[in-house]
């Protein structure tokens, strides 16, 4: 650790690893799936252990009948309730920082294929393993302890620093939209995602849809009667993955500060298809198929063009079926509906953070964008809060059996963030 002053060395040497983990652990061992009792569990874990810490809180049920109006909602759950959190440290005499971070987690899947029990955390060959270890409890521990420090080390921040827990990222981001509408906003935030220590100063956009593909049902022994869903599917996906191939190659002829920051992916904004359901009856022919997708999109794209793109891929692939010219695919957009965000490589929170980056570790730090959807476009659009995103771990490991986070990941992400919130918000 190169070039910092006493005091800053005193918070880095007051970051408590050993309760970060016990921390992360004891919140992978809330199962906090969407909606769940245990995300509002989680919620009010956090709120008691920052309560405990000294901090000032703000916690409050989220009125969801009115947050459903707002044209920046989306879910994917229905929630009867829910808690925004904040935690509060600084006097306010200058520049505001924002810590986000969720609590949601997606399902483990088939516990048989992990290594680990995933709703408990594992420390194996230097990771820290367990559903939401990664995505992104693991951040929010990070973001917790590294205020923790500051306090512990009786730093007094001349500016505010807010630790933000958010429920419902990953189908949508309730929590965010309500923390930013109850005014919890700043002048920089830091959402703590998997980024492998890169700074993203940009995320891509990633909009939920539902195609419907319409058939008719005959028995098995004569399907050549029926017409089935699935056969007039695969022309669709194949226009679909058409025009994944072809925005992707007109977003790399880009040449921009934006585009730059893609350059390492083949397909940033990625078009997939998740879900295929079709059929009522194995000697049926498929009346109908439902398939359910992800479809990536660029930063600085208009989201109504973008939707426009997708509407007309499927209309003109239906064209060139006799039957689907007369029984149209239905396409809806539903659930998460993630905007693009960005914020300038120029800006202050941006340097400063890259600073505190090269300072900890003693290599200067990489800018990348991020292809998935985050809670950043919210603090962004709806809170006019320049955001990055920066955390530990491989969004690799998200989202999948045996989801794991370097140990020294944490401890370098801590250390960042907690050098980043001295400089940012200055000392008093």
């Amino acid at each position: 650790m190169t070039g910092m002053h006493l005091l800053e060395r005193a918070v880095i040497d007051a970051i408590d690893t050993d309760g970060l983990l016990a921390f992360l652990g004891d919140l992978v061992a809330l199962p906090s799936l969407d909606g769940s009792p245990d995300e509002q569990a989680a919620q009010e874990y956090v709120a008691a252990f920052l309560e405990r810490q000294g901090f000032e809180m703000d916690v409050w049920e989220i009125d969801f009948d009115t947050l459903r109006r707002h044209p920046s909602f989306s879910a994917e759950v229905e929630r009867q309730r829910g808690s925004g959190v904040v935690g509060m440290l600084g006097m306010g005499e200058g520049p505001t920082l924002i810590f986000n971070g969720h609590v949601d987690v997606v399902p483990a899947g088939d516990q048989a294929l992990w290594r680990f029990p995933p709703w408990r955390t594992t420390i194996a060959d230097g990771f820290v393993y367990g559903r939401g270890a990664l995505d992104m409890k693991g951040g929010l521990a990070c973001a917790v302890f590294a205020a923790k420090a500051i306090r512990d080390a009786g730093v007094r921040l001349k500016g505010r620093l807010l630790i933000q827990s958010v429920i419902g990222e990953e189908d949508g981001g309730c929590g965010t939209l309500a923390t930013v509408l109850r005014g919890h906003t700043g002048d920089g935030a830091i959402v703590v995602e998997p980024t492998g220590l890169c700074i993203a100063p940009a995320q891509a956009g990633a909009l939920n849809f539902r195609l419907t593909v319409p058939g008719a049902a005959a028995h098995g022994c004569v399907r050549e009667e029926g017409v089935s869903a699935i056969e007039l599917f695969i022309p669709l996906y194949r226009a679909l993955m058409d025009l994944e191939a072809r925005r992707n190659a007109e977003a790399r002829r880009r040449d921009d500060a934006v585009s730059r920051l893609y350059a390492r992916y083949t397909t940033p904004y990625a078009l997939s298809i998740g879900v295929v359901r079709a059929g009522e009856w194995a000697s049926t022919v498929a009346e109908t198929l439902v398939a359910e997708g992800r479809y990536g999109v660029a930063v600085g794209e208009n989201l109504a063009e973008a939707r426009r793109m997708l509407e007309e891929t499927v209309a003109h692939a239906a064209q060139a079926d006799p039957w689907l010219r007369e029984h149209l695919p239905h396409l809806e957009w539903w659930g998460g509906q993630f905007a693009p965000a960005s914020t300038p490589l120029d800006h202050p929170l941006v340097e400063t953070t890259a600073a505190a980056f090269a300072a900890i570790t003693g290599v200067p730090a990489t800018l990348e964008g991020m292809t998935y959807g985050a809670d950043m476009r919210l603090l962004v659009h709806d809170g006019r809060t320049p955001t990055i995103l920066f955390g530990p771990g491989d969004v690799r490991d998200a989202h999948r059996p045996n989801e794991r986070v370097a140990i020294a990941d944490l401890e370098t992400a801590t250390r960042t963030l907690a050098l980043t919130a001295l400089r940012f918000c200055g000392v008093g």
